[in-house]
This record gives C-alpha cells, sequence and structure tokens, in this order.
C-alpha cells in the first residue's frame, strides 16, 4: 500500500538565471557547484555568527534552475534575506509554492508510481525525475516528494493519488523525523550551528567550498572539534512536545541540557521528536523534557551514526 500525504506545511523558492548556481554557492553550508542536474541535497542558510536560519531540501532541476523546499512560515524572511544579496548577480528568486502542489508518497510501491506518472526512475537516493508538470525527489525510507504544476494532467492527478492511503501531513513530519532530517522553523531560528543538527552527517555540509556567512565559525567547530551537542531522536510517552522546548538531564540541574527540533505523533502513540543536546547528557541516558523533574524521554536510534566529532 502507498502512503499519500499532502504538504502544505511546506513552502518553495525558485532560483533562476546563469548565476543561480553561483549564487547559491556562495549562500548557502552545502556544495552547490558539486550538484548536478537530477540531484538534491540537504543544507543550510546561516547567520555570520553560524547560526542556520533555515535547512532545506534544494534540488537542481536543470541547468539553471534550483527549487529549495523549507517550512512555509521559514519561506518568506528567508526569500527576502537571500534576495537582499543578489545584487547585480543574473539570477532570480520567486515563491514557486503557488505554483507546485506538494505531496509526498511512502512505500515500497511509490517508487513505480512516480516512475509511472513521470515516465523516469529515480535510481539512488536524491536522484530527481521530471517530466511535463511533474516533478519528484526521492527520499530516504522509500519516500518522494511529487510536485505537480498547475499544467499537470488531470490524468496524472488522479493517477497519483490512486489507491493510496491518505495519512495527515504530520505523518510526513514523523517520517522525517524517523530520517533524521532536522528542519528548523520560527522557534528555532538561529538556535543551532549546522553540525548541532547533523548536517554534516547528511550530505548538507561542505568544508571544501569556500566562503558563506557563517563559514568561518562553522570550519572552526570543525577542526577544532569544539562540537558539545548533536540531534537525536526521542519519543515522549506523554506530554505535547514543541519545538523550543527544553531538555534537562541530572548532571547538570536547572541548566538546560538540549531543546526540541521538530516534534510529531507517533506511529504507536506518544510523540517522537528530533533534539540536539549535548553528548554526555545522551550518553547518560537519563534526559526530562520541560523540566529537570519533567517526563524522561526514550533515546531511539538514528538510520545514520551519531558521531561525537564536528
Amino acid at each position: 500500500m502507498i502512503m499519500y500525504c499532502d504538504l502544505p506545511q511546506f513552502g518553495l523558492i525558485h532560483f533562476t538565471g546563469t548565476e543561480a548556481g553561483s549564487f547559491l554557492q556562495n549562500q548557502l553550508t552545502c556544495d552547490v557547484n558539486g550538484l548536478p542536474p537530477g540531484r538534491a541535497t540537504y543544507g543550510a542558510y546561516c547567520t555570520p555568527k553560524g547560526r542556520a536560519l533555515a535547512t532545506f531540501l534544494l534540488w537542481r532541476a536543470a541547468a539553471d534552475q534550483y527549487y529549495l523546499q523549507l517550512p512555509a512560515a521559514q519561506r518568506e524572511p528567508t526569500q527576502k534575506r537571500l534576495a537582499m544579496y543578489v545584487l547585480r548577480a543574473k539570477v532570480k528568486l520567486e515563491d514557486a509554492g503557488p505554483l507546485w502542489e506538494m505531496s509526498g508518497l511512502c512505500g515500497a510501491e511509490a517508487g513505480p508510481r512516480v516512475e509511472a506518472i513521470s515516465g523516469a526512475l529515480a535510481r539512488q537516493e536524491r536522484d530527481v525525475v521530471a517530466a511535463a508538470g511533474v516533478m519528484a525527489v526521492r527520499l530516504p525510507g522509500e519516500r518522494y516528494l511529487v510536485l505537480l504544476s498547475q499544467a499537470a494532467q488531470p490524468e496524472t492527478r488522479r493517477r497519483l493519488r490512486e489507491d493510496t492511503q491518505a495519512r495527515p501531513p504530520a505523518h510526513w513530519d514523523w517520517l522525517d523525523i524517523c530520517a533524521g532530517i532536522p528542519f528548523v522553523g520560527t522557534a528555532t531560528r538561529e538556535a543551532f550551528v549546522p553540525q548541532m543538527l547533523n548536517l554534516d552527517l547528511i550530505g548538507g555540509l561542505s568544508y571544501n567550498k569556500g566562503c558563506y556567512p557563517g563559514q568561518e565559525i562553522v570550519a572552526r567547530t570543525h577542526y577544532l572539534g569544539r562540537l558539545k551537542q548533536r540531534t537525536y531522536r526521542i519519543h515522549l510517552a506523554e506530554g505535547e512536545p514543541r519545538p523550543g522546548d527544553k531538555l534537562y538531564s541530572a548532571g547538570l540541574g536547572d541548566q538546560a541540557c538540549g531543546s526540541i527540533v521538530n516534534a510529531a505523533p507517533g506511529s504507536e502513540g506518544g510523540f517522537d521528536a528530533l533534539a540536539t543536546m549535548r553528548i554526555d547528557a545522551a550518553a547518560s541516558g537519563t534526559v526530562c523534557w520541560n523540566a529537570p523533574d519533567g517526563p524522561a524521554v526514550e533515546i531511539l536510534t538514528l538510520p545514520y551514526a551519531v558521531t561525537v566529532d564536528g
């Protein structure tokens, strides 16, 4: 069975122009120059102090065309800030959200469904396939981000949803949490350096690409080994965690050891979340939500190894 989710929680920025790639290369943490057409990457946009203003999925649809997907509330401030630095560069930014209908497919049969409507097979994670009025990005965990334009045929829309099991948008958020993919929102804007969000572990951070806002701080964290926090997947059996909520460990008393990045209802009750926390606190195994004597959280595994270096 294919699970289908509408994704109104995301926004989309479209970049076009002969200098779109070089512009993004100079602004983002990921290696845009190394991104060929038909490939996607995760990344972050930082302040000069190395704090993440936004995290995103970026893909190169064609030679001079890029799309950046991020939480809907982050689209406007991120686009406005990036636009300030365009100056004379040959690049155009536009809000592409109204032009594309975003949805997600998940399950063993999701790949064949995407191939049927696009005419192309996404062979590996982060491959991008496109056809008339259709774009799709293969994501970790048998998932596909699918975009249908206003030009998509009604038959394409019907075939996309045919014999699928509808799930709420929060289910997609939970799948991102299970995959260890962090999205910075309004409550956590400027709260984390990219390594705290594991972006270096999921291919969203390059140490060889040259300068971008915050690059000096990010590089110093890496080369001097000063990273004290990582992102972990946790489960909370009671309560409703929200982005920005604090976490506590016994060894630190009233001092917070971390905070919630993303949270969504778990598949079997309670809530799952991605949370940054001190590496020593995670190793202790005793972490509580919202107060030093609050409900205990369970630290779950991620599909990639969480290393302690930055």
